[in-house]
Formats: structure tokens, C-alpha cells, sequence
């Protein structure tokens, strides 16, 4: 045997040596597997758009909130330099989700929604559909089930550990939180069942203390058919000191009544668009017109109107501002769902050019709940759950470089073969690996996987850690 071919044999053994070796280490590196979601104990619809925020990143960490066993709230927290997961802990007990004779066995209404204050305590809103005549009188409005109820972390930026305090209306359902870059704190909410006024309650000492309810939507008695107005709103943090809401209006239809035999059916309208200037108190119209409060049906058809809509019907509105203060708002529209129960089948986006509202070419957007996120006047993406033609569930990013005009699909989060997804809105100030919450549906079961995404996708956890559920 020649030198050479001695020399490159002994090469090549040394070099399977190592890779012998790599193997070796990697298996037992990985004796762990990981999934990609993080809980499996998600119960029902177990995040919203609705009630939110449903997580933070706040210093180098995010924290989630969902919906878990018997309604009850849960939180996580994912650490972006460690890479380690805490929780899920449950964070309180709803009044919801407990009785076996009830015949919706889950009421999904009482959600929590998140939020962290400026001294670092987590708090969550849960656990309300309008309260029951058992809480008392409610002054805003009519009853319906559970309690609202406001907990607190019992440490700074601690999970493991919470406490419920007394101090926001029973009467509240739909929780939304928004923190102002002065640390007050307001907690939007509907004070009852469908027939209620939509309020507000804010803290200007790290939610110890919460004042009375300000109502900003008014419900009332229609005359001329045998309804009631209601309101579905979707409020956020605009520019500065500024509140955005985007909303659709609910006919809230007598059980018995001439107009439709089925009574009352989940049957919304058009779409609208104000703004709450919390340095003044006053609220504006997109055209900075003030408006008389609570609002009426009559003072938004005139002043707030995005698009009438008086034939399909709407489900949830989001909106979000570019940095010179000019809105853009979604909405999903369709047939009439109370009957056909074809579902909104397309997603309108409507954006202010500082004179009227322009509605974009959208035809390519896909059917599903989502978020929108205007990073500039350029610049919009929304965020989607959707189903491919083939029956895959999708969260996917859809983009526009110009201005909202139109829109392209972008990033594809996640895909799952003959399931579906509920969707939070966006994580406030989020963390670009973790910007949405998803439950994946699991078939035969009232329980969903809980994924946290971002740009890279799924944020991946420990199979042992991620099994909440016992079995």
C-alpha cells in the first residue's frame, strides 16, 4: 500500500470518527422532543381578536393569556434570551364554565385580556357575559351570565401567583385594555348583555383603583321596529394621546318579533370609525369633529360612518393609524349568517386619505379573523386565519407597500391539514418571534393547541412541558 493511499485513509477514518461523534452528541442533546405549541389545555374559542390585548412583550419577555379548562384564565410567558417558557399558571376562577346542566356548555365571552403597568404588575380582565339579576340592578343595561373580574399578578412580572381584586363593574363582558403612555389605564368593556351601553373604566394608579363606568356607545329602544341598538366595538392605542375604535352596529331584534320569525338573530350592519382624545376627553370623528356622548345610532350614521353596509352583514372591525394619524379598518362581511350560515365571505379594507374613505382592491384577501398593523404610510400588513381551497388552516401575513391600495400574501406562519385556528390580535408592542396567539382546533375535543408565532414561525417548547392536560 502506497503512502498516499495510507495517508488518506487514515483521513477518511478520522473524519467518520467525527462525524460518529456529532451524532452522538446531537442524540443526546435531543433526548427532549419539542412540538410547536406551547399549551394543549386552550378550551373553546380559547383566544378572540375581541378581548384583547391577550399578550405583551414587555422587557426582553412575552406574556400570554388564553382561555383553559372550564374558562378559566391561564397565563404563559416566553423569555426571548433564555429561550424559557414559565407556565401556563391559572391566573383566576370564572364564574362561567362550571355548571354540566347548562345548555351552552361553553359561553367563550369572558376571555382574558392582558395588560402591564408601569409598576410592572400583570393584570387580566375575565370571566363576564353581563353579570346576572343576582349582582343587583345594572344601570347600563340588561343581565346575562358570569362575572367580570380584574386580577393581578401578587409580584412584578411574576405568573406563578395572582390575586382577584373588587374594584370594576360585574357587569362587563368583551374585556379591552389599553395603556396610555402616561401609565393611565382604561378597560373598555360592554356593561351587560346585548341591550347595555359600552363604557369605560380608568385607573391613573396602576389599576388599584378604577373609576365609574363612562359610557361611549349608546343601546336604545328603536320605535319603528321591534328592536334595540347594540354595538360591537374594537378599541386600541392610536398616536400620542389618542383612543381608536372601529365598530359595526347590532340589531338587537325582540325574540318575538314581525319583522324576522327567528327572533333574535346575531345580525350586524355597516362600519364606523371615532376617536377618543384622552388629554382633552373629547371624542372626534375622523374629520377631528367632536361628538356628544354616549353616541347614539342616529350621531354615528351621521358623523362616524366608514361604509354603510345595509344588506350583507359585518363581523369585527380592527383598525390601526400610519404615523400622521390617518386610519385604515377591516371588516369581515357577508349573507346573512342567522340563516344561509355561509359565513362572511370576504374582508373589506377601507383606509382615510385625509377626505373620504377609499376601499382597496382586496379581492385576493383571504376569509378570516385577524389584526392589522399600519407601520407607515406605505406600509400595512394584516394578519389572518384562513382556510386554503384545499381545506389547509393558515396564519398568514398579507402586505401592502402601497398604502392599502392592494395586497399580497407574505408570510406563512402556520399550516395544518383539515383543522382550523382561532387568532388573538396582535401582542401589544410585540417581540418580532412572537407577534400573535393561535389555538389549533383538535378534532373530538373542546381543547386546542396554543401556539405563540412570529417571523420564524412557531415558538417551540418541550413536549413534556407543553402536555397541561392531564389524561
Amino acid at each position: 500500500m502506497s503512502e498516499n493511499i495510507l495517508l488518506k485513509l487514515c483521513v477518511a477514518f478520522l473524519l467518520i470518527g467525527c462525524v460518529a461523534e456529532h451524532k452522538s452528541t446531537d442524540k443526546e442533546g435531543s433526548n427532549e422532543q419539542v412540538v410547536d405549541y406551547f399549551a394543549d389545555n386552550g378550551f373553546g374559542n380559547a383566544v378572540a381578536v375581541v378581548q384583547h390585548p391577550a399578550g405583551v412583550y414587555h422587557k426582553g419577555i412575552t406574556y400570554v393569556a388564553y382561555q383553559g379548562p372550564l374558562e378559566d384564565p391561564y397565563v404563559a410567558s416566553y423569555n426571548h434570551t433564555t429561550n424559557e417558557w414559565k407556565g401556563p399558571y391559572k391566573a383566576g376562577i370564572s364564574e362561567m364554565g362550571k355548571d354540566p346542566n347548562r345548555k351552552k356548555k361553553i359561553d367563550n365571552h369572558g376571555k382574558p385580556a392582558l395588560l402591564i403597568d408601569d409598576a410592572g404588575f400583570i393584570h387580566i380582565a375575565f370571566g363576564g357575559h353581563g353579570g346576572t339579576p343576582a349582582d343587583g340592578d345594572n344601570p347600563l343595561g340588561n343581565h346575562h351570565y358570569g362575572k367580570n373580574l380584574h386580577a393581578v399578578s401578587k409580584k412584578p412580572l411574576d405568573i406563578s401567583e395572582w390575586e382577584t381584586l373588587d374594584n370594576i363593574s360585574l357587569f362587563g363582558t368583551y374585556s379591552q385594555f389599553v395603556k396610555m403612555e402616561n401609565g393611565d389605564i382604561y378597560l373598555f368593556y360592554r356593561h351587560g348583555a346585548h341591550r347595555s351601553n359600552w363604557v369605560y373604566q380608568k385607573s391613573t394608579d396602576n389599576g388599584k383603583i378604577f373609576g365609574e363606568p363612562v359610557s361611549f356607545l349608546k343601546h336604545k329602544r328603536r320605535t319603528e321596529i321591534e328592536a334595540e341598538d347594540s354595538w360591537y366595538p374594537w378599541v386600541s392605542k392610536g398616536n400620542g394621546d389618542d383612543i381608536i375604535v372601529a365598530f359595526d352596529y347590532h340589531i338587537c331584534r325582540d325574540s318575538k318579533n314581525r319583522q324576522d320569525a327567528r327572533g333574535h338573530i346575531p345580525e350586524r350592519h355597516n362600519v364606523y370609525y371615532m376617536v377618543f382624545d384622552t388629554k382633552t376627553g373629547v371624542w372626534k370623528n375622523v374629520k377631528n369633529e367632536p361628538l356628544e356622548m354616549p353616541l347614539t345610532k342616529e350621531m354615528a350614521d351621521m358623523k362616524t360612518l366608514v361604509r354603510e353596509i345595509p344588506n350583507d352583514w359585518t363581523f369585527q372591525g380592527i383598525a390601526d393609524v400610519d404615523p400622521y394619524g390617518n386610519p385604515q379598518v377591516c371588516v369581515l362581511v357577508g349573507s346573512d349568517v342567522g340563516e344561509k350560515r355561509s359565513g362572511p365571505k370576504r374582508l373589506q379594507h377601507f383606509r382615510w386619505d385625509g377626505q373620504e374613505w377609499l376601499e382597496s382592491k382586496n379581492t385576493d384577501l383571504p376569509i378570516g379573523n385577524g389584526d392589522i398593523d399600519v407601520i407607515s404610510a406605505k406600509e400595512v400588513s394584516i394578519y389572518l386565519e384562513s382556510k386554503t381551497s384545499n381545506d389547509v388552516g393558515e396564519i398568514s401575513k398579507w402586505d401592502s407597500f402601497n398604502g392599502g391600495e392592494s395586497f399580497k400574501k407574505g408570510t406563512v406562519f402556520l399550516q395544518r391539514k383539515n383543522t382550523s385556528f382561532v387568532i388573538s390580535s396582535l401582542i401589544d408592542n410585540p417581540h418580532p418571534d412572537a407577534r400573535i396567539i393561535v389555538g389549533e382546533k383538535q378534532e373530538g375535543s373542546d381543547f386546542k393547541k396554543m401556539y405563540l408565532l412570529g417571523d420564524n414561525g412557531p415558538i417551540q417548547r418541550s413536549q413534556k412541558e407543553a402536555k397541561v392536560l392531564k389524561k
